[in-house]
């Protein structure tokens, strides 16, 4: 099975809305998908809940497919306590940040949003 990483940076919710649309495209497809949520991205985590693709969102939470939301970033933008109280999955192993080559080491293919 092929295994795509895709890494939310951009803050804009149109980017972020195409990187999750990505996400769920693969995963559909029958890709394991990971979206590892990055940079100023993470500002978007309180917006998406209540955007008109909320229900998008909920579907890649409840599938598991959010592997990583970067801890320094999150804190950074004022989001850490809304990514905690979602339940998503904090990561600060590399320097506070996200590590990305756990996913190279495991296969992934990585995007870039």
């Amino acid at each position: 099975m092929k295994k795509i990483a895709i890494v939310s940076f951009r803050g804009e919710m149109p980017c972020f809305v195409h990187a999750l649309l990505n996400v769920w495209n693969y995963h559909e497809r029958g890709y394991e998908v990971a979206l590892i949520i990055e940079g100023a991205s993470v500002a978007r985590l309180e917006d998406i809940v209540n955007s008109p693709q909320g229900a998008l969102w909920r579907k890649i939470k409840e599938a598991g497919l959010i592997r990583s939301v970067c801890k320094a970033c999150a804190a950074q933008m004022g989001t850490l306590a809304e990514a905690e109280a979602q339940g998503l999955p904090i990561d600060a192993a590399l320097s506070g940040h996200s590590d990305l080559e756990v996913f190279s080491a495991e296969g992934f293919e990585i995007i870039l949003f």
